[in-house]
């Protein structure tokens, strides 16, 4: 059986090296084919013996075959850990799991290095209740161990401190465990060298995303060269919270690379292994939307103001200039709004699929509505009533200045009570009236004497154009974790 399985993958393999020189789009279906094979049987409970031996107990180097066919096999059990003998070279883990692991993967630069920095801005960034959350995990991947042995005595020094705390672990994945890195398929004509770089560097983060499993609830991805908005985990955290009861499987904090990339650390392994079996087809962050295409989130999922910034001004590839960045990124970024899990509901006609949902997202979206007519109304339903200090609600966008809601008024509503139209509010009071589209009301915990279960928007007036909602932002007094996790949102 072993055998037969180990032949229909080599022959998908080389079947994949034709399909690349005629298209990438069959070339990339045999990928994804060849991975969901391995997950059948994965599933069915089938799994062959790792057989790999720890480098301590290993008296030769295998040859590059051998290595290749070793770590295939490993990629067979996509729910287990990849069996690597990591090198501590500063701290140790602890044994209470953290929210967050941080994942950073490193390699010497010809030009510039922003190890220190980022890291630095990890832990300036954070408070003290933060930082009890978060664990740092450096992977040096360099095989020049005489410049990894000279940065973690740098590291040490600077950060003494948090590793001794448990904040911070620097390891390294020695090279006898890395597959061949010679004669790999020079796709999208990328040169020799070029290749070898990007096929390293998914073995480097497979490497990191292996040993990182059992660290905590929650990875981030970062590049060893950027900053951090202030306070980026408690954002980040009710972003998290505001998802409960919602299927994702990346959140995004940046638009950039490798940079912000959220998962649930029960994916680790299984994308661990991913970016192994495919390490030398394409660079990491294709790879990465293949993997989240793989487990059913079809759609990017990516949230504003990013909380991360590239700040490197030379590449980890040749030295070259790379000044891209991120033009959505905050360095304050702490008034996230909360929008605690609710239901909407509207009837103002809906245009596709930009449903009422979409206006309480923190993602990149809105409502899109069909003219609306004197009293229709769009409304937010608490799961709990709640304590609200501020609400903004934005309608338009810059590309339909007129698609906004020219005569409104913002209500809040108690008591809710079950009518032939679904749940409402039976007591409403007006906060104020929308201007230009928009209105903002700050303290309302002071000028309301009751805990808030509905939000309501009234169209006062019919108008011509369409209506955009682009977002609905709700401020709360209490934090996320007391929230009923109900869910984030849903449309009835």
């Amino acid at each position: 059986m072993t055998v037969t399985i180990m032949r229909l993958v080599w022959k998908s393999l080389d079947k994949m090296r034709c399909f690349r020189k005629r298209s990438t789009i069959p070339f990339l279906g045999v990928l994804i084919t060849c991975l969901l094979f391995f997950n059948l049987y994965m599933e069915d409970g089938y799994m062959m013996e790792a057989g790999k031996r720890p480098l301590r107990e290993t008296s030769m180097h295998p040859s590059n075959t051998e290595r290749y066919v070793h770590t295939f096999r490993d990629l067979t059990n996509f729910s287990g850990t990849i069996n690597v003998t990591y090198r501590y070279l500063a701290g140790n883990p602890l044994p209470r799991k953290k929210y967050l692991t941080i994942g950073l993967s490193s390699v010497k630069r010809k030009r510039g290095n922003y190890l220190m920095e980022t890291i630095k801005s990890i832990f300036d960034q954070s408070s003290y209740e933060e930082l009890k959350e978060i664990v740092v995990v450096v992977h040096l991947a360099d095989f020049d161990l005489a410049w990894c042995e000279n940065l973690v005595q740098d590291i040490s020094r600077k950060f003494a401190h948090h590793i001794i705390a448990g904040h911070l672990l620097v390891i390294h994945a020695p090279e006898e465990y890395y597959p061949s890195l010679d004669g790999l398929k020079r796709n999208y004509n990328d040169p020799e060298d070029r290749v070898r770089f990007r096929s390293k560097q998914n073995v480097d983060y497979a490497f990191l995303l292996n040993f990182c499993t059992n660290l905590s609830d929650f990875y981030m991805m970062l590049e060893d060269d950027v900053r951090c908005s202030r306070n980026f985990l408690t954002s980040l955290k009710k972003v998290v919270t505001s998802r409960e009861g919602s299927y994702w499987v990346m959140l995004e904090f940046s638009k950039l690379g490798y940079i912000g990339k959220l998962y649930h650390s029960r994916d680790l392994p299984r994308l661990a292994h991913f970016l192994l079996m495919f390490y030398q087809e394409m660079p990491c962050d294709w790879l990465l939307i293949h993997f989240r295409d793989l487990l059913a989130q079809k759609d990017v999922i990516r949230f504003k103001p990013s909380l991360f910034q590239h700040m490197g001004y030379y590449s980890s590839y040749k030295g070259a200039e790379n000044k891209l960045k991120d033009d959505d990124f905050e360095e304050d970024s702490i008034d996230i709004p909360d929008n605690p899990p609710a239901s909407l509901y509207t009837n103002i006609h809906v245009f596709e699929n930009y449903d009422a949902t979409k206006a309480y997202s923190s993602v990149d979206e809105y409502f899109w509505g069909k003219p609306p007519s004197t009293g229709d109304f769009f409304v937010i339903i608490l799961h709990e009533p709640t304590q609200i200090s501020k609400i903004k609600i934005v309608t338009g966008t810059d590309d339909r200045q007129n698609d906004i809601l020219h005569h409104g008024a913002l209500e809040v509503g108690e008591k809710l009570v079950e009518t032939k139209r679904g749940r409402q509010c039976s007591s409403y009071i007006t906060l104020g009236e929308f201007k230009y589209g928009n209105i903002e009301v700050q303290d309302v915990d002071h000028k309301i004497a009751f805990d808030i279960e509905c939000v309501r928007i009234v169209v006062t007036a019919s108008q011509k154009e369409w209506l955009i909602i682009r977002s609905i932002s709700l401020w709360t007094t209490q934090p996320p974790s007391q929230w009923y996790t109900k869910g984030p949102y849903h449309l009835d």
